[in-house]
């Protein structure tokens, strides 16, 4: 996207992007025995932005497992994939509708746009067929173990797809949430070939999808809202056709609860939640690094079962778990420090205020993208 102030190139001491920039000379450098070549420095965004837009994503991801819960636990809805297609075209309406007010610009269709925005559709597609199949296969204590090597998976794509290197605290503390989710389930390891082959292609689109997210939004023209629209429109008529040929689409037509009010406003509430959760992943992909993305996913999810241990009833105390959990919340936390807390205080001050004020006058002047 298009910044009205000018852009400023940096390394952080967290995350540094090594890809080549027109006006430097190349180089080589040689992390954890990767090395990669040096190119175009990241616009530096304020740590303000960066962590607000990571919250934003933590709280939407929370509020729609809840809206979901009821939609799909509570009244029984048969159809995960009515439910998306709901949350796409709801999508596809908003901006569309924002985009005729002008609220919001991005490019116009054509065919540039299938270059531009390939391979997000067929990543989505995928992340969400296997992300519904490992569900139904799994145990929760297993599924949350093999989803947290989406982490790991990330990390090792943004090197590659990206060029990005990691500081030693921050594999430190990534390896630290993949050891302590194994620990929490180590009492569940149950093997089960089909369903492990599932969570773990679950894990590679979920991670391919975070980096291309947030490789497409440097696409010239597209932007956070094109990449959003377009994503919608490709995917929701076959999504649709695929309702129809397993007849997900006649069990939700058929669904009773469609003429009780609270469904009706649970249901609207998800389709809406929808687009807000698929906005703040690319708001804060843009702001932040992918692997960030993914790791403030994975806080939340052990701030739930922290949560749970607590509220609901169902939580089954044991050592093993309990660690487990510290063991994986400490390291999102340490990961955490390191990208927010750490690389704000190293910054000067007066040029931290006036990121911030470039940022707040860009958000305020520039309503959306080109």
């Amino acid at each position: 996207s298009q910044l009205s102030a000018p852009h400023r190139h940096t390394r952080s001491q967290g995350e540094t992007n090594t890809t080549h920039h027109i006006s430097e000379p190349s180089g080589q450098v040689f992390v954890y025995g990767i090395t990669s070549n040096m190119a175009a420095f990241e616009t530096e965004h304020s740590a303000l932005l960066k962590m607000s837009s990571a919250a934003f994503y933590a709280c939407s991801s929370f509020l729609i497992t809840v809206v979901n819960k009821i939609v799909l636990t509570n009244f029984r809805f048969p159809s995960y994939i009515c439910l998306a297609i709901g949350q796409m075209i709801t999508t596809i309406v908003i901006l569309y509708a924002a985009k005729m007010n002008q609220t919001v610009h991005f490019q116009e269709f054509d065919r540039s746009v299938f270059i531009k925005i390939f391979p997000l559709p067929l990543l989505y597609v995928g992340n969400h067929i296997t992300g519904l199949a490992s569900t139904k296969k799994l145990s929760l204590p297993m599924f949350t173990v093999l989803r947290k090597f989406t982490i790991l998976i990330t990390m090792i794509m943004e090197v590659f797809v990206l060029r990005k290197t990691f500081s030693q605290n921050l594999v430190y503390s990534v390896v630290a949430i993949v050891v302590g989710t194994l620990i929490a389930a180590s009492s569940d390891l149950a093997f089960d070939i089909e369903a492990y082959t599932f969570i773990l292609l679950n894990d590679f689109f979920t991670a391919a999808n975070n980096v291309y997210t947030k490789k497409k939004l440097g696409s010239d023209g597209l932007g956070k809202y094109g990449v959003l629209y377009y994503n919608a429109v490709i995917i929701v008529i076959p999504t649709i056709l695929a309702s129809v040929l397993t007849g997900d689409l006649n069990k939700a037509i058929a669904f009773e609860n469609w003429g009780n009010p609270t469904f009706t406003i649970c249901f609207l509430l998800t389709c809406i939640m929808g687009f807000v959760l698929m906005y703040s992943i690319v708001l804060c992909s843009h702001y932040n690094s992918a692997l960030t993305t993914t790791v403030v996913g994975a806080i939340k999810n052990v701030a739930v079962a922290y949560i749970g241990m607590f509220v609901g009833g169902d939580y089954l105390f044991s050592w093993p778990n309990f660690l487990g959990l510290s063991i994986c919340m400490s390291g999102g936390l340490v990961y955490s420090y390191f990208t927010f807390y750490k690389t704000a205080q190293t910054e000067d001050p007066e040029k931290q205020q006036s990121i911030l004020l470039e940022d707040t006058l860009t958000l305020s002047s520039k309503v959306g993208d080109k």
